[in-house]
Formats: C-alpha cells, structure tokens, sequence
C-alpha cells in the first residue's frame, strides 16, 4: 500500500468515471439495483477506506445475500470478477473485456421471446438452427433493442420473405436500426410502417424500370439518398418513366440530374424531363445528319441544342441545316457557328432556313461544275461566299462556268476566276458574245515560240487529270441522286427509313441508359432495314443504288488515299 493517500474531504470531490459502453449495452438490460450496486462499487474502488459488503448492502438496503447475487449477474456479463464470497471481494473488469467472450445467456430470461420466435417461424414454416437461434439471442444480450421490437422485425421478415426468411436478414435490419438508435416497440413500428410504404413505391419503380424481382434491403438505400436530397417520390416515378427500361444505377444518375436543375418536385420533373427528351431528340437527329455517334447526348444539348431552340428554329430547319452541313464536311461546332451568322442576319423562321438550304445547294451544284473543270476545290463558307458574290454582280452560272474553263490551268483557279469576272463586270461582260467583242481571241502563236516548261506541262497534267476525277465523282453522285429520288416516291420505302432513323436514335440513347434494350431494339432496327431492302427491291433498286458508287473504292474517286498518298488509280490515268 502507498505511504500516501486522499483525505476524505479530497475524494468527496473528485468524479467516478463510467464508461459509455456499459451505458449503451448494459445499463437498458439491468434492473435499478443491479446498475446502483455495479455504480456504488465502482465508486468505492477508488476509495482508500475500508468498507465491507455488510455496510455496502446496508446503506444499499438490500440484503448481503441480494448483493451477492447481484454481483453473479454481473460476473455472467463480464465486467466483475468475484475474488472471494465470504467475505465477499470483487475485482471490477474493463468492459472491453467483455469481447470475444461468448457470455452465458440464462434461457429463463427469454423465455417470452423465444415463445414469440418460434410462434413466428411456424407461421413461415420455417425452422432455425440452434446456433442461428444462439445468434438472435447474443444479439438481445449485446444490443439494448427490447425483445418485443425484434420480434417485431422478425414479424416483418416473414411476411416480406415468407419460407425463405434467413437470420441474417433478420439480425442485419436490426443491427440497421440499433445503429438509428431505433430500439423501442414504438420507434421500430413507426420504422417499419415507412418502410412498407416506401416498399410500395419501391416496387412501383421496379415494375416501370422492368425490374422483375422483390426490393432488397439495399434497394431502398436509393429511395432513402433522394428522399434526403429532397426529391418528391413522385419526381423519382416520372424519372423512372422517361427512362423505360433501366436498373436503380442508371436513374440514379437521371435524379442527381434533376437535382442538379432544382427539378425535385412532380411538375417540375416532368416539365424538366419533357425538354430534356426533346432536346436530345435533337442532338440525335443533328447527329445522325451530320454523320457524328454521339456518347453523351446531355453535353451537346447544354451546348448546342438548347441554345438553338431558344432562338427558335424548329428540328426540320436544324435537321436541313445539319444535311446541308454534311455536304460541306462540317460538325457540331462548325454549325453552331453557321447558326450564330443566320441567327444575327435574322434567318430563323422555318421558311428562310428553307429558302437559304436551297439557295446553298445551288452553289454546292455550281461548286460541283467548277470542280469537273478546274479539278479539286474544297467546299469552305468562303468559296460559297464567292459564288454567292460573283451571282451578286448578276453573272449568270453560264458566265461563271466560263470564268472555270478560262481559269482551268491556274494555280489557284478561285483567284483567277474571280480576277477574271471582276474584270468582265468593270467592261460590262456579261454573255459570252460580249466577251468576244471586248476582247478578241489572240493570234495563235507559232510553233517556235509556243514553249512551255516542264513545271507548266506537269500542271496542264495535273489540272487534267483532277477533272477527270471531278467529273467520275459528279456522275457517282447524279446516279446515287436519281435513285433516291426514285425511291423517295415509294410509301413503304419512306416508312422504312423513318423507322431505321427511328431506330437508331433510340439505340444510341439506350446504349447509354439502358444497355438491356440494346438487343431488342438491335433486332427492331435489322427488320426495318430488311423492309427498306425489300422497297427497293420492287423499284429495280439496292441499298449501295442510294450511295454514290465511285470507280475506284479505295480513293472514292479523288486520286488520293487517306494518308494523303497517291492512289494506285492515280498513277494508272493516261497523260494529257
């Protein structure tokens, strides 16, 4: 014993300490004595006076005999050691200590429970081991839930799982609501009565998604996330709508969209989620046109789609526009910026974007006969701003086409006709005759002084030969023209491209949010093709009929592959 020690005033004011596990797992199962004796013995631990159980049990009014046996609940649950019984000495354990030790449970404790258990478990026609009814009972010894509330868990496992109710699920959801400090008869009902509600709408979600199965219990940590996140139910059931066929995954991410937009409640879902479905429609449809697969539909319409119809063009006059834009090898950003000039010179109605499609078309047929004479010149904004400019100055196509052939040999014949043409306008040129007259034809020269370099023969070869191929991929394209133009007059032929152009929009918006459509719209898209095929096949027609058919596959009739390296056919043309 140390030589020093506390007086009594000392210890009077100093504090006993108890720790929260005994207060969390002990203390609701214990009655008023057993936590009065386990608290008067803490406190006398720390006091160097003597003091026996007599005087413990008299100012505890209770018997020694009562202590004593109150002691032996306390050793049953591993937080004293009884050292000695008479007289009595107790040695007081950490409550740690108590783990990893299987503690006796007295069966007469439970008797009402276990009565209950089983009760319940015939009702489901089921029978548990004894180590899973062992289980359940440790559960009770080491968790503060009242045994009537578990056995109202377990009335709820057998009418959700019947004959196959486990004790797994019943102990997981118990452990679920002892950590939501859920542990009274009251609390657990009004849990579970959610609960049921919840798992009607669940299920409701389930059958609109395609879910062909009961709700798990981590299912509903889905509905309890966008619940917390302030979504209305009924915001989640119009999401799960829209979407169709998908899995709790994928409208997962199609609610934190609408969180995203403040659309929690049911009308503004739905308003949300009906111009999301038409903008996407449009991003599809202008992808489709211009001949762009598109991953993400959301990105082109925050970018692109919704901009263009809040400045009010319609899907047809985007649809001509992104035809128009896959002539002249354009995407998405090159026509939204083809949109930015329209929109500031005022084009916006569905008739003037019509008016400026056709308009544009003419000068791309015009860009297509300068080309078989001049050879290759790319379709750029800025060559149709020239033909747009040259018609301006009221040349005729016939005139502009002469400009060409004068212009052939040129290096960089756009140059050179628009010298020549500026020319003809300043001499009021305006028909052929009156070009001949301004100007006459010069005298031929001799053959003496009629030399040219080797460069110049190289070029005149050149220039030939690319009118060569201008004028193959012209006759590839009237041909291709002609034939759609055929088949566009037969009705079973149009119902069948609008179903494959159908087809390929909802495929690549399930690619993305519903993978296990895939193979059932896959297989809708095949028989639609397979009708367009048998339309055809009465007009005299096939599918490669609608495509421009160039001679040579492999540089589509320009003399030059991908790479940039001269074709094979290239080298093969006769020199002029």
């Amino acid at each position: 014993m140390s030589f020093c020690t506390y007086s009594k005033e000392f210890t009077a004011n100093l504090y006993t300490s108890v720790e929260n596990a005994f207060l969390t797992k002990y203390l609701p199962i214990a009655d008023g004595d057993a936590v009065r004796v386990y608290l008067y013995g803490l406190y006398l631990c720390q006091c160097a006076q003597e003091f026996d159980a007599e005087n413990a049990a008299k100012l505890l009014k209770m018997t020694p005999e009562k202590l004593v046996e109150i002691y032996r609940f306390w050793e049953e649950c591993d937080l004293v050691r009884i050292l000695s019984r008479n007289p009595l000495y107790v040695e007081y354990l950490p409550v740690s200590s108590s783990i990893g030790k299987p503690k006796p449970i007295r069966a007469e404790k439970y008797a009402e429970f276990n009565r209950g258990l089983y009760g319940l478990l015939q009702r489901a026609k089921k029978d548990f081991k004894p180590y899973e009814m062992q289980r359940i009972l440790e559960f009770l010894e080491n968790n503060p839930m009242e045994p009537q509330a578990l056995l109202l868990i377990v009335e709820y496992c057998v009418k959700k799982d019947g004959d196959k109710i486990t004790c797994n699920h019943i102990l997981n959801k118990a452990t679920k609501l002892c950590r939501e400090q859920k542990l009274t008869y009251e609390q657990v009902e009004r849990d579970l009565a959610d609960f049921n509600l919840h798992e009607k709408e669940l299920s409701k979600i389930f059958t609109l998604l395609g879910i062909y199965k009961k709700p798990m219990e981590s299912d509903y940590d889905f509905l309890d996330k966008w619940l917390s996140r302030g979504v209305e139910v009924r915001a989640v059931i119009a999401a799960a709508e829209t979407l169709g066929k998908g899995t709790l995954s994928s409208l997962d991410r199609l609610v934190e969209e609408l969180c995203e937009k403040d659309a929690k409640t049911e009308g503004s879902a739905r308003e949300y989620l009906k111009r999301r479905e038409e903008l996407t429609s449009v991003v599809f449809g202008v992808a489709r046109r211009l001949g762009v697969k598109v991953q993400n539909p959301r990105a082109y319409s925050d970018e692109y789609a919704e901009k263009w119809l809040e400045r009010g063009y319609d899907e047809e006059s985007l649809s001509l526009l992104a035809a128009l834009c896959l002539k002249l090898g354009y995407g998405f950003p090159e026509m939204d910026a083809l949109l930015d000039k329209l929109y500031a010179d005022g084009v916006v109605d569905a008739s003037g974007v019509r008016e400026y499609c056709l308009s544009r078309d003419k000068q791309l047929r015009l860009l297509q006969k300068i080309q078989s004479v001049c050879g290759v010149i790319k379709k750029t904004q800025s060559a149709l701003d020239m033909l747009s400019t040259w018609r301006s100055w009221n040349f005729s196509d016939e005139m502009i086409l002469e400009a060409a052939r004068r212009s052939a040999n040129a290096g960089a014949p756009l140059p050179y006709m628009n010298k020549l043409l500026s020319e003809w306008k300043r001499e009021g040129c305006f028909t052929p005759e009156a070009i001949a007259e301004k100007q006459p034809a010069p005298a031929p020269r001799t053959q003496k002084n009629d030399y040219r370099s080797e460069a110049a023969i190289a070029a005149d070869e050149r220039s030939e030969r690319e009118r060569h191929y201008a004028y193959l991929r012209q006759r590839a394209e009237q041909h291709a023209d002609k034939a759609r133009a055929q088949a566009q007059k037969s009705i079973e032929f149009l119902n069948a491209e609008k179903a494959i152009k159908k087809g390929e929009i909802e495929l690549a918006r399930a690619e993305i949010y519903s993978p296990d459509r895939v193979p059932v719209i896959t297989q809708q898209l095949e028989r639609a093709k397979w009708a367009r095929t048998a339309a055809l096949a009465k007009l005299n027609l096939m599918d490669q009929d609608l495509t421009p058919q160039y001679k040579c596959t492999r540089c589509s009739d320009t003399g030059f592959l991908p790479d940039g390296k001269m074709c094979d056919c290239y080298r093969k043309q006769p020199k002029a």
